[in-house]
């Protein structure tokens, strides 16, 4: 294995001694003086030969190699804390590093690193921008080796794309990366793929990838329509009324049909009843579609609509997802609910969720400001260990205790004038809301004081690293969404540090600590002073979900303030409830997704073979050896290939129907789900059921088209015989959470959060 020594070094395979990689460490700062003598030829080449056969048996001098090349390319010379954190990565750890510490320069060092050994990785980033600034910032340490580096983003095309990934370091989006795995599962030569195999993932922000995005499915649609929600479903839907007709789940996750309801739908649409078996699979879900983008999806929350278009909010940043949507249903009901055009749903071609994508990778590893809270995640779904990395200047932010108020009213009145008496004495101010529509209350509530705000939300995302790198000027208020600029430096103006350095302020508690420490850290980099204070409402929706059930009392002051140890513990207590319901909701998921995820791998070893191999050409002529005879005068590459493209094409087709099938299943499983057997139960026994004869079925089918299909010099004329792939194809992540995160408008109405 490469980077046994490592783990032979450090004593890592039962202890991960921290101890022993700092005496590394040191060793690696002893050795820095004697190797700066060296040229740049004699420097590159010394850590070659140090990474000859892809094992390293001086890591102290490699470590410092690495250190000396980045002083030289970069300018930057690495902390000693910097330098541990490598030696984590190249383990094979999650590594958590505060903000502003430098993780940047970590991983690209880790990079090379692997590089060196023979590694090619790819460093997973959370967007576009992410990756092409780092990829450019980074390059001359991993040019300096001799070694390729390239960025992977929305904008290249096929060739592009493949010279970018024949690099030694690709630095590319989680989607994108993802999306070409997609699309090389639908070539039919192996030429046409643009990815090349990749041996490590070394993930940026690795708990928003592996842990809050993890089960997002990734998705490659091919031209079909889709299910639709009608405008009459919609209309009658859009009269219900709550309670009366439908009644919504304390966590506001689910809504549902009450008798009265489903009597007035019946009789709106003229049926006899929404449970036959004439409506049940279209009619019914078509409503629930309906019910759910009604009474459940709140725009300016859940989504935006920009030009005429039903734009997503990613919950874990508050930013557009360009390229996310809801399962079609659900988008096209939203669609209908603004009316709007109802987009093509199409058909789903093939898909696979973040967490999968990472698990393809022989290695992966990943650094964050916030990976402790997480632990429990990344060692159940991948058996990952985290690494605690010190700060490199000792931590100067206050943190100060919750301020906690009786109702929102009278929490985001004390919010204003918090931020107000902050500006006063012009300590900049980030304050984190939970939505759009929290953001913009707020910005004009501080707007009708006189107090100017830069607002960064969904409806202004490109303008993030600007906005965020402002976010410490003398007197400057930023109110954002959710998790602002992460991956770009905050760093104070002139006589800020005199003030008390930035000041972060949360409006509400997150549904998790991790959330609410990410916000934290945007304050207090690199021995800057800071403060971080968060408001929290007994009415705020982390305190109704995770202490429903249960009945608190408070005293209030007149301001609606309320100073209590016991009511502070209760607020910590409703949200480990919170979290434990997200990671009871991942791991219900992870097990719905788990099958088909296994299933996948089993398609994919099958089209790699009948790909890499004349494996369709001899199944085909082995069937049917009178048909091969009358092949016989084509030249071998050309029988081979026109078998392939059979035998391809009908995989895919069946893959393709089974993942309809199986979402079709898990979208009615509550319904299917036998006595005594819960629907993961069930669910697992239709897929294995409908998995077991899908390649069967792809063979015989193929057998059929080889008989029938036209085949000459130019291969197999599959659309003479209708049996064409898609004539255009497209790519989203579907949003399945589409509730998580939200904040405290659902329950306190929009349009007076802060009067």
């Amino acid at each position: 294995m490469a980077f046994d020594w490592f783990w032979r070094a450090m004593g890592a395979q039962s202890t991960r001694n921290q101890k022993r990689s700092r005496t590394i460490v040191a060793d690696a700062g002893a050795q820095t003086a004697e190797l700066t003598r060296l040229d740049d030829a004699a420097l590159a080449q010394r850590a070659h030969d140090l990474a000859a056969g892809g094992e390293i048996t001086e890591p102290a001098e490699f470590l410092a190699l690495l250190g000396v090349a980045a002083e030289r390319t970069l300018g930057l010379t690495p902390f000693p804390v910097q330098s541990q954190a490598v030696l984590r990565l190249v383990e094979g750890d999650v590594i958590q590093m505060a903000t502003g510490e430098g993780k940047t320069l970590v991983g690209a060092m880790a990079a090379t690193g692997f590089a060196l050994t023979g590694k090619r990785v790819h460093v997973i980033t959370v967007n576009d921008y992410l990756a092409e600034r780092d990829a450019e910032w980074m390059r001359p340490l991993v040019e300096f080796f001799g070694l390729k580096v390239a960025p992977v983003t929305e904008k290249l095309g096929p060739r592009e794309r493949r010279e970018a990934y024949a690099s030694d370091v690709v630095y590319g989006p989680v989607n994108e990366i993802g999306f070409d795995v997609l699309r090389d599962q639908q070539i039919t030569r192996r030429a046409d793929a643009v990815q090349a195999p990749a041996d490590v993932a070394l993930v940026d922000e690795a708990d928003s990838v592996l842990v809050d995005e993890a089960l997002v499915p990734l998705v490659l649609a091919g031209s079909r329509p889709g299910l639709e929600t009608t405008g009459q479903i919609t209309d009658v839907v859009r009269h219900l009324r709550e309670r009366e007709h439908f009644t919504i789940d304390d966590e506001r996750r689910n809504v549902f049909l009450t008798d009265a309801g489903a009597d007035r739908v019946e009789r709106e649409l003229g049926i006899d009843s929404l449970y036959d078996d004439e409506h049940i699979g279209t009619t019914l879900v078509k409503v629930n579609l309906a019910l759910h983008a009604r009474a459940l999806l709140i725009r300016d929350i859940h989504y935006i609509v920009v030009d005429g278009k039903v734009q997503l909010i990613d919950a874990s940043r508050g930013r557009v997802a360009d390229l996310q949507r809801w399962p079609d249903g659900l988008q096209a009901a939203v669609e209908a609910k603004e009316g709007l055009d109802v987009t093509e749903g199409g058909r789903i071609l093939d898909t696979i969720t973040l967490q999968a994508l990472m698990r393809r990778y022989p290695m992966v590893c990943g650094m964050t400001g916030t990976a402790v809270e997480a632990t429990d995640q990344l060692r159940q779904f991948y058996d990952l260990h985290v690494s605690v990395i010190d700060r490199n200047k000792e931590l100067k932010r206050f943190d100060e205790a919750d301020r906690i108020y009786a109702t929102v009213a009278e929490k985001n009145r004390a919010i204003v004038e918090e931020i107000a008496h902050l500006n006063s004495t012009g300590q900049p101010v980030l304050v984190g809301t939970h939505d759009v529509a929290e953001s913009e209350a707020l910005a004009e509530a501080l707007g009708d004081l006189g107090i100017e705000v830069n607002v960064l939300n969904a409806k202004n995302h490109a303008e993030e690293a600007r906005i965020i790198a402002e976010a410490g000027d003398l007197g400057r208020v930023t109110v954002s969404t959710q998790m602002a600029g992460r991956g770009t430096d905050i760093r104070l103006g002139e006589s800020v540090a005199e003030l008390g350095g930035l000041a972060v302020i949360g409006t509400s508690r997150h549904r998790t600590a991790r959330l609410d420490n990410q916000l934290r850290g945007r304050a207090g980099r690199q021995g800057d002073p800071g403060l971080s204070l968060f408001f929290v409402s007994l009415q705020d929706d982390v305190i109704v979900a995770g202490g429903a059930g249960d009945t608190v009392t408070a005293q209030p002051d007149p301001s609606g303030f309320i100073d209590s140890p016991r009511i502070r513990d209760w607020v910590g207590h409703c949200q480990r409830v919170t979290e434990g319901q997200l990671l009871e909701i991942h791991a219900q998921t992870w097990k719905y997704n788990q099958l088909l995820a296994d299933q996948r791998v089993t398609v994919d070893e099958r089209r790699t073979r009948l790909i890499d191999t004349g494996q369709a050409w001899s199944e085909l002529a082995g069937r049917n050896p009178g048909r091969a005879a009358e092949l016989a005068h084509l030249d071998q590459d050309t029988r081979e290939q026109a078998a392939r493209d059979i035998m391809l094409f009908h995989l895919d087709d069946e893959w393709a129907e089974h993942l309809a099938v199986m979402d079709d299943v898990r979208e009615s499983i509550h319904l299917r789900a036998i006595a005594r057997e819960t629907p993961i139960d069930e669910y697992h026994r239709i897929a294995v059921r409908e998995f077991k004869d899908l390649a069967q079925r792809a063979v015989d089918k193929a057998s059929e088209t080889f008989a029938a299909v036209r085949i000459d010099e130019d291969g197999a004329h599959l659309l003479d015989g209708g049996l064409a792939r898609p004539s255009a194809t497209w790519t989203y992540m579907v949003s399945d959470n589409s509730l998580a995160g939200s904040g405290n408008s659902v329950v306190s109405g929009i349009g007076n959060l802060f009067r």
